[in-house]
């Protein structure tokens, strides 16, 4: 048995032969694709089933990983979760829940936090694993935290978990430090079970926070204002359950509007909402494109090369900054030079040296990123290292000149859904392997 032994490929190394995407140049794009439902709207509407027993039916489900993720944490609390039809999602329980979210699954999906609002609503109590241990420092968590404490709960932090008690939730003002979604998605999901009336001051604005609005209302909820900066709840003893459609995927809708930008064509993204993403269609018609609501969704074309343009993340109705990691994909090939800016998180900016080793010209000063055009990428091996740089990724491939390889595409899955059938429907040469 003689011959050379090979050392086997490390997990996610940027030559092994599985979980990547390779785009390959194809020219302009054409065609209509189909947007599913959002991600960031139906794992709150998961967590928002805690708050009452019964069969709950969601439409319009995008099938990704994050979503079986939220399913399995569902299961483990006593929940069944089970898909009935394509993109159709049944979740039932008979409100004997244990109201623990356990850190193997919490550590695969951070927005798991969004169950410590409803279990402590429903259930009194709630034990929730965070991910980095015990001392809550600056994580986002701390205004979620804050909330509750004002509603009545008590938090205490041990062995890797944060742990709530209340006898009563008490209605109350809420002023929240920043439009935090998830800390106003905690915050909601609270209020709708706590004795009278609670004002959430500086809630979150997002086209998903009108969605679980929308649902807890149907479930028997009082909720006024969701959408504006003041949402009002007045408290309610009994809710139940229902069904309920999932509003598009924005940030999904956003990442073809990148991908058609950068590759040319037009397209038609059926069942879009040109309404939740008025800032970005303001911000690519700078650019130089030309986008408008249709009978189907949205229709877009990109003519030729765009103008640069400068961007600044903002919460809604600003530019999302899950929008930052496309916008400054088509900044790499556009003319000019595009100033993008950061100001809602720190250190976004990780797959700018993925972008450079495919030839982009671009330079980061501190929450800062100066993009200085090129006509055309080099295809070269690169690495995604989230959802939505890693589709960011598949977008500038599209304008290389040669192969691009993005290894761990895993990172794509948890967001989106058949990601790479879909660009190839528009006539990308996009595989998966």
């Amino acid at each position: 048995m003689g011959g050379a032994i090979r050392a086997p490929t490390p997990p996610g190394s940027i030559l092994g032969a599985v979980d990547r995407i390779v785009v390959r140049p194809a020219g302009p794009l054409e065609g209509t694709v189909a947007i599913g439902g959002a991600k960031n709207s139906v794992l709150k509407l998961l967590a928002a089933t805690c708050l009452a027993p019964g069969r709950y039916v969601l439409r319009n489900v995008p099938r990704i990983t994050d979503v079986d993720c939220m399913a399995d944490l569902l299961r483990s609390m006593g929940m069944v979760v089970e898909w009935s039809a394509p993109g159709e999602l049944t979740v039932s329980h008979d409100g004997e829940l244990v109201p623990e979210a356990p850190y193997e699954l919490v550590e695969r999906m951070r927005a798991s936090i969004v169950v410590l609002g409803p279990l402590l609503a429903r259930y009194g109590e709630a034990r929730v694993a965070m991910p980095g241990g015990d001392d809550f420092g600056h994580r986002p968590i701390d205004m979620h935290v804050k909330a509750l404490e004002e509603l009545g709960a008590s938090f205490t932090s041990a062995h890797g978990y944060v742990e709530a008690r209340v006898a009563n939730l008490k209605g109350t003002r809420l002023l929240l430090e920043f439009p935090s979604v998830g800390a106003t998605e905690n915050a909601l999901m609270a209020a709708v079970l706590a004795e009278g009336e609670t004002v959430i001051d500086n809630a979150a604005r997002e086209p998903e926070i009108q969605d679980l609005a929308a649902f807890l209302n149907r479930m028997g909820a009082s909720v006024v204002g969701a959408g504006s900066s003041t949402i009002t709840v007045t408290g309610t003893d009994e809710l139940g359950a229902v069904e309920h459609e999932v509003i598009p995927d924005r940030v999904e809708a956003a990442t073809f509007l990148a991908a058609v930008g950068v590759a040319g064509g037009e397209i038609t993204l059926q069942g879009a909402r040109p309404d939740h993403m008025d800032m970005l269609v303001q911000k690519l018609g700078q650019m130089g494109m030309r986008i408008s609501p249709d009978s189907e969704g949205l229709w877009a074309m990109a003519p030729g090369r765009l103008r640069s343009t400068d961007v600044s993340t903002l919460p809604y109705p600003g530019l999302a900054t899950d929008y930052k990691p496309l916008l400054v994909s088509m900044l790499t090939t556009s003319n000019g030079v595009g100033i993008v800016t950061e100001n809602l998180f720190h250190g976004r900016f990780r797959y700018i040296a993925e972008l450079e080793r495919m030839g982009a010209d671009i330079r980061v000063e501190g929450h800062h990123a100066v993009v200085r055009g090129v006509e055309h990428l080099s295809g070269a091996p690169v690495r995604c290292h989230d959802i939505r740089a890693g589709a960011a990724l598949v977008v500038a491939a599209l304008k290389a000149d040669s192969e691009t390889s993005i290894a761990d595409a895993h990172h794509i899955d948890r967001g989106y859904e058949r990601f790479a059938e879909k660009l190839r429907g528009l006539g990308a040469d996009v595989t998966r392997s």
